[in-house]
């Protein structure tokens, strides 16, 4: 498990067009039974997930075959690197991931035509900034080792933080290490903060006298979570798309009614115990029907997708995480979702 990835999207996208994810050092492993077979036939959606407790559930819906009784085919593929899920999805190798908001206006930013159809959830936590005891205050910052992936949700974390301090990135040491390495190097006391998600979080924790200095609660909406599929598969399998979007619903009320199963699958799958992985509820908000119907409506403040989207949009550019703003006028597509809403009588 490593990273929810910010990228600077040029780069990466005109790299991954050309020598795709065959030149990185990892490559994605599909969990065990690659597919998921259906009555449809046509071929199975390549969907991406990876390590972040709003997508573990994704896991749930693997095992308990709730795919199949979407009808929708689906071969659902774990990514240790989330960053090479990103690679993946605009190489045109998978027709669906779990992306962050950032990273999808980032990968549209760079060219690749990507939709988010739902959200998964809000991190209301999960993502935190922890930090050495000797540092008290966002200003003690100024001059200290932060240790971040560079591009991640995290790394944008950090720059909310600063920013609200009146603090620019060059303030502080920026360590570039992966998430894990990053979270290590914490704890062996090789920097004097760190930027981590969940589950690294309570890696990050076990060194004395660490604490959490902010997180993604103090910034609310900052960080959501979607299920994101390609342009082309909305043009041509949007049936594909209905059963992703209807099994998301199905998997939570499956999780509601089978809670302690449910835990245990995305235990195992987070590689945590039982325990810990409950101390992550709180932190992740996880997205109902509800839910998200009111994301996708437009208001003036964070909890609009919209809204966020320009907010953030506007935030990337101001620090050069992408060139040039996107069009967002089609980010987002709530058919899907109001389309089960209608099924369901809501």
């Amino acid at each position: 498990m490593k990273i929810r990835s910010l990228v600077t999207w040029f780069t990466i996208f005109v790299v991954s067009l050309t020598i795709a994810v065959s030149c990185t050092p990892s490559q994605p492993t599909s969990d065990a039974g690659n597919s998921e077979s259906s009555p449809s036939a046509t071929a199975a959606v390549k969907m991406g997930f990876s390590a972040w407790p709003g997508w573990f559930p994704w896991q749930v819906a693997k095992e308990e075959k709730l795919f199949e009784a979407n009808n929708v085919k689906v071969d659902l593929k774990w990514f240790d690197g989330y960053l090479e899920s990103i690679k993946s999805l605009a190489a045109g190798q998978l027709d669906a991931n779990t992306q962050t908001l950032n990273d999808t206006i980032s990968s549209v930013a760079a060219g690749s035509e990507q939709v988010i159809v739902l959200v998964n959830d809000n991190s209301t936590g999960n993502d935190k900034i922890i930090v050495s005891e000797d540092i008290k205050t966002i200003s003690d910052l100024k001059g200290k080792k932060i240790a971040v992936e560079e591009g991640t949700v995290d790394h944008f974390l950090l720059l909310l933080g600063l920013e609200q301090e009146g603090l620019s990135p060059e303030d502080v040491d920026i360590q570039p290490l992966e998430t894990g390495a990053a979270a290590a190097a914490f704890v062996a006391g090789q920097v004097d903060g760190v930027g981590v998600f969940a589950p690294f979080t309570t890696q990050a924790l076990k060194r004395p006298g660490s604490k959490e200095l902010f997180s993604s609660v103090d910034f609310p909406g900052a960080i959501p979570d979607h299920l994101v599929v390609t342009r082309k598969m909305i043009e041509e399998r949007p049936q594909d798309v209905q059963g992703l979007v209807n099994t998301w619903f199905t998997t939570l009320d499956f999780m509601a009614k089978n809670s302690e199963k449910s835990t245990n699958i995305l235990a195992k799958r987070a590689g945590v115990t039982v325990e810990e992985y409950k101390e992550y509820d709180a932190g992740t908000t996880i997205f109902s029907l509800e839910d998200n119907l009111k994301a996708f409506e437009s208001n003036n403040n964070m909890t609009s997708l919209p809204f966020a989207a320009q907010k953030i949009s506007d935030f990337l550019v101001k620090t050069n995480l992408v060139e040039t703003a996107p069009d967002l006028s089609k980010i987002f597509d709530a058919q899907f979702v109001k389309a089960y809403a209608d099924q369901q009588g809501k």
